[in-house]
This record gives C-alpha cells, structure tokens and sequence, in this order.
C-alpha cells in the first residue's frame, strides 16, 4: 500500500512510465528499449498535460467571466477530473482500486472474459470514484468495493466492443479505451448515428476536417479556427482586447500543439503494444489481445479538438437553460475532447455529428454531474479535500456519465441486489462478446 500511495502521488506522468518500463521488461523488452519507451510516453503525457493545463487556465476563467457577465447562478461547482481523482484516491477505499483493479484485470484475461490488457492503471481512479460514491450513500464498505469490481467490468465490456471501432476510426492497433469518461460515449453515439441516418437531408451532412478547410479556406485550418472561436470566447467574456487576442492563441496552439504530444505517446507506446501481442500469440494461440490505454491517445485528432472547442460554449449555454442542472461546467470544460473522443469514432469524423452528440452528451451529463453533487460533496469532505469555499461541487466528465448514474443509483437505491445485479449483467455480455460474438476490425 505505501508503494501504491507513492506512486498515486507521484501521478501518471511518473507513475506510467514506472509501469511500462517493468510491463516492458516482463514481456522480454531489452533494458534500453523498455526504459526508453515508458520515458517517452511520460514525457508525451507531460506534454499533453502542459497543452491541457494552458487550455484551462486560459479557457476556464473565460467561462466564469462569461457567466458572471449574463448575471447567471449556478450553486455547484465543476472542479475537474484532476480534482475527483485526487478526492476519489484520498479515501481508505479509493486507495485499493488500483490492486482491486489489477486482480480483477488479470481473473477476467486469463478466463477469457475481456481482451483488454489494462496498462493504464491511474485511470483505475475512475472506479474509485464510483465506489467512493456509493459508501458515501451506504456506508457499507464491502459494497463499495465489490461495486469497483462491478464497475470496471462495465468497462472492460465498453472497451472491447469499441475498440474495432476506435482501432480502424484512428489507425490505433491492438489499442483499446477502458477510461470510465470515454467509454460510456460508445453506447450513447450508437443510436445517435442511427437515427441521424434516417433523417433527410441531414443524413448527407458531412463536415470532415479536410472539406472544411477545403471550403473555408485559410478559415478552415485548424489554427485559425482556434484563434475564431477563443476570440468570441474572449469577447462574451469581455475581456479587454489584448486578453481576447492571448485567448484566441492560446486556443490555437491547443489545436496544433495537442496532436504533437499524442504523436509522442503512440511513439512510446508502440514497441510495447507489439511485445505483448508478440506473448500473447506465443501462450495465447489464436487469441486476440487489446492494450487498454487512456483516450488521450485519440484526443488530438483534428475532428475531435474542433468539435470540443464548439461544444464549450455551447456546453455554457446548455447549462444556462437546462431545467434541473445545477452546475458550472469549469474543470472539465478541457476534459470535452477525452469525453467524446470514442463517439467521434462511431461518428467516423464528422465534426456536424460529433457536436450533435455532443450535445446530447452534455445534456445528460449535466443533470446527472446535478444528482450526483451531494454524494461527491460528502466523499471530498471524507477525503478532506480542498472545498476552496464552494458549498457543493461536482464534475461534469465521471460525474455526468450514465455508467456513474446506473451504478450509483442502483448502489443507493437497491444496496446488493442492484449491484449484484448489475455485475450479472456484465457477466452475461462479457459471455456473449468475448465468447460467442465474431468481433472482428470490421464490425
């Protein structure tokens, strides 16, 4: 446990590259090459980090500014996922996710229950915050880890029926997303593109970052979209005109900078995911395995930034005019491009679908971060997190997905049988995906 809360302190961009480098070397990597490879990837998620961070320092105080301009009162603050994993971590329960996870990551690979290898272990937070909710709730200790273990088979499930789909979408091979914020997106963007098919003209819509700039011009490259939509950003917020300009490039190398440091991620990533499918195929004939990664590997795609930059405002106005939503989107208004990153793939790049989605995403994400902000107030409080003043916060990303308002109500309403339940049912589609269902690139 103490070398657990080490590493959980020392954060991904420490703790990962630790994880690969020995992940590298137990799957017979040279020294050298498995050193070099975790040290490549911290350094791409401290690059990313670094882009997210001027992102939301910059963005952040604008929407405030914004809200403040338009007399708007929102009573629960969205304090961001940094935020939530570190409340989620802070807690006795929360602090065993991560060898809960890992056992429960090895039981179901070895019974053939899930093809995703999980080498993400921070993101193990993701289920510490479902489990941390639901003690909250119960105050039964056994029930919030067993709901861990439920919940992480929920996304394991996720990430192997979406990973043919994100691995042709974004060239990713043998990669898959098991991230509590992203994988839910899969589920939700199915039908949305379903019924957006039926619908007349509609239907022929197609805005592709290549024909956008084809039919914009200079107005359709990526950078300068960035500069346009910080320089409104800038202005609703009122900012003198100086601030509106450092804005609109401050958006503009979001957009440029964030798919470089990406590019860096899958450089690292790369000899590692070939070695473990080298294993697999030498123990595991026959057997198809995914590397469960974080979505941030999908997060610098063209489509994706530029539909994220045109939902934050609109995710603003949403939160404006929702009945029933009580929070100020703030922290995760960066988090926007992690949470449709897998709906973007269902939607193939299309940027007019993406911000469709989106806004139903939004939308639903909004009323239950809403339900949900007395329990992760209690649960910040446990944890003696930082309130900063704020009477009642939530987050719009893990406290706004559907898997979090299945989960935890369920938890809350129906103690062991509506977890119980819920596990069965994992089970079962586990059972039928990975043992009965052909899934192949194609799907």
């Amino acid at each position: 446990m103490a070398v657990i809360k080490w590493l959980l302190s020392a954060g991904p961009t420490v703790m990962l590259p630790i994880l690969l480098l020995i992940f590298g070397l137990l799957l017979g990597l040279k020294p050298g090459k498995a050193f070099k490879a975790g040290l490549t990837v911290g350094i791409g998620f401290t690059g990313l980090n670094l882009v997210i961070g001027l992102l939301t320092s910059n963005l952040g105080p604008a929407a405030q500014a914004m809200v403040k301009n338009f007399g708007l009162h929102l009573s629960t603050i969205d304090v961001g996922w940094p935020a939530a994993s570190a409340i989620s971590y802070g807690t006795v329960l929360g602090s065993l996710a991560i060898p809960i996870g890992v056992a429960a990551n090895v039981i179901l690979l070895v019974v053939g229950l899930t093809k995703t290898l999980d080498v993400d272990l921070w993101n193990y937070w993701h289920i510490a915050f479902t489990g941390s909710l639901v003690y909250a709730a119960t105050h039964n200790f056994a029930l919030g880890l067993v709901t861990m273990v439920v919940h992480l088979m929920w996304i394991y499930f996720l990430a192997d029926l979406a990973a043919p789909t994100i691995q042709r979408h974004y060239g990713l091979a043998g990669i898959s997303f098991p991230q509590g914020a992203s994988a839910p997106g899969f589920v939700l963007a199915l039908p949305i593109n379903w019924l957006l098919d039926r619908i007349p003209g509609v239907k022929n819509i197609e805005w592709t970052p290549e024909r956008i700039q084809k039919r914009l011009g200079i107005f359709g490259d990526s950078a300068v979209m960035g500069l346009i939509i910080g320089i409104i950003i800038g202005a609703l917020a009122e900012y003198p005109v100086a601030k509106i300009l450092n804005l609109g490039v401050s958006t503009a190398a979001v957009l440029i900078l964030m798919p470089r440091m990406v590019s860096l991620l899958m450089e690292g990533l790369t000899p590692i995911s070939e070695a473990a499918n080298k294993m697999v195929q030498k123990h595991f004939p026959g057997r198809n395995l995914y590397i469960g990664m974080d979505s941030a590997l999908a997060v610098g795609q063209e489509a994706v930034l530029s539909a994220s930059l045109i939902l934050v405002p609109l995710t603003l106005l949403i939160a404006v005019i929702l009945p029933g939503n009580t929070v100020l989107p703030f922290g995760d208004l960066a988090t926007i491009p992690f949470m449709i990153a897998v709906m973007a793939a269902v939607f193939n790049g299309n940027v007019f679908r993406i911000v469709i989605g989106g806004i139903v995403d939004m939308v639903i994400s909004l009323l239950i971060a809403s339900w949900a902000a007395p329990l992760l107030t209690a649960v910040a409080k446990t944890a003696h997190f930082n309130m900063k003043g704020n009477s009642s916060i939530s987050i719009l990303s893990d406290g706004g997905a559907w898997t979090t308002w299945m989960i935890v109500g369920l938890g809350k309403s129906f103690l062991w049988i509506g977890i119980i339940g819920l596990g069965i049912i994992a089970l079962a589609l586990m059972v039928w995906l990975n043992k009965f269902h052909k899934q192949t690139n194609a799907d």
